[in-house]
C-alpha cells in the first residue's frame, strides 16, 4: 500500500530555496514511478518535475527547468525537490504523486499517476 506525505513547504521571500520531501511509507518505492506536480489559487493542477526509477530519468516542466531539481532516496523511501531563484508565480499547493511504472518514458499527465498525497503549501512572497 502506497501512502505518500509531502513535508517542507512554507513561506520564503523571492529568490530564495527551499526543499520539499514525499515520504512513500508503502514498501514498493522502488518499482514507483514519482513525480511533483502543483496547483495555485483558482488554476488547473499541473506537472512540476518527476524521476522515473533509473535515476537519469528525471524530467521537468519548462517553468522550473534550471531552477528545480527532483530526487530520490531509495533507503529513506523519499523523494525530493529542490527549489531554487523561486519566483511569486511558484506559489501553489504541491503534491507528490506515484503510480506503478517501469518504462523510461517522462509521464507528465494526472491521470497517470495513481496515489496522491496530502500536498504541502509553498508561499513566494515578492
Amino acid at each position: 500500500q502506497v501512502q505518500l506525505v509531502e513535508s517542507g513547504g512554507g513561506l520564503v521571500q523571492a529568490g530564495n530555496s527551499l526543499t520539499l520531501s514525499c515520504l512513500d511509507s508503502g514498501r514498493t518505492f522502488r518499482a514507483y514511478s514519482m513525480a511533483w506536480f502543483r496547483q495555485a489559487p483558482g488554476k488547473e493542477r499541473e506537472f512540476v518535475a518527476g524521476q522515473n526509477t533509473s535515476p537519469d530519468s528525471a524530467f521537468y516542466a519548462d517553468s522550473v527547468k534550471g531552477r528545480f531539481t527532483v530526487s530520490r532516496d531509495y533507503p529513506l523511501s523519499t523523494m525530493y525537490l529542490q527549489m531554487t531563484s523561486l519566483k511569486p508565480e511558484d506559489t501553489a499547493v504541491y503534491y507528490c504523486a506515484a503510480d506503478h511504472f517501469l518504462g523510461s518514458s517522462p509521464r507528465t499527465k494526472i491521470d497517470e499517476y495513481q496515489y496522491w498525497g496530502q500536498g504541502t503549501q509553498v508561499t513566494v512572497s515578492s
